[in-house]
């Protein structure tokens, strides 16, 4: 299956190991770890891997979930909590039936991030993902060990899209090589930030809350690499206008 799952700055290397066992399990084969606080290669981590230590083995690193993302089409993050400018939270059915709905297209890679085991995804990251996951739990203790909300989300994963489910977008389906990768839209949108920052549409103090609710938006409408394309070639005009010496 073409997705990675993406663990942001795990501390618990029993937690690692048994993510990698369930990749394993749930016929996974790509595990990313952003910046990990624990040796994902030591002892403790492979004994729970049992049979999985060759995921251990090649699980790549990464600096920053900007980066570990840049190659995917799709990615739902999950969370227990999300701030109300956020992207809307999505149950299980809806966010990984959308997930899943690009995955057998050629060229299209989907990614299902989880966080910190402490505290979770900060804003700014989850904003890096089309959907926000979030697995229904008693409110008294909302809290999931990570590799046990890893499971539920592989395993639910594995289950065809419910015919109840209502699409994620009424907007005609998309081809699947016109989907945009994480890396192309980032990158369109640090040109924009410093184009709007230039003009002083943007400033310095307000300027990553803003481009955070222009970050929700496009990630709501899941854009096509043709529209990142014009957007960045509109940016570029606009800075060579902005900087050409009046006659």
């Amino acid at each position: 299956m073409s997705v990675a799952v993406v663990l942001v700055e795990p501390a618990g290397p029993l937690n690692v190991g048994s993510v990698a066992r369930l990749c394993a399990n749930f016929n996974i084969h790509d595990l990313r770890l952003v910046a990990p606080r624990c040796d994902h290669r030591g002892e403790e981590a492979r004994l729970m891997a049992v049979h999985a230590e060759a995921l251990l083995e090649r699980a790549r690193l990464f600096p920053d979930l900007a980066s570990a993302v840049a190659d995917c089409t799709r990615v739902v993050a999950t969370s227990g909590r999300m701030e109300p400018e956020g992207l809307p939270l999505s149950g299980p059915a809806e966010a990984l039936g959308w997930l899943q709905a690009a995955l057998p297209e050629q060229g299209c890679r989907g990614a299902l991030v989880f966080g910190r085991e402490d505290r979770g995804l900060t804003n700014q990251e989850l904003l890096q993902a089309g959907r926000v996951l979030r697995l229904s739990t008693d409110g008294a203790y909302a809290s999931l060990n990570l590799s046990h909300a890893v499971a539920i989300c592989l395993h639910a994963l594995q289950q065809p899209p419910a015919a109840s489910v209502p699409p994620a977008s009424t907007a005609p389906p998309q081809a699947a090589e016109e989907l945009c990768r994480r890396g192309d839209l980032e990158a369109a949108l640090a040109d924009a930030e410093e184009l709007l920052l230039e003009v002083g549409f943007l400033y310095p103090h307000t300027a990553e809350a803003r481009m955070g609710k222009l970050r929700a938006l496009l990630q709501r409408t899941q854009v096509r690499a043709s529209e990142v394309a014009l957007l960045r070639g509109m940016v570029r005009q606009l800075r060579w206008a902005t900087q050409r010496q009046s006659p």
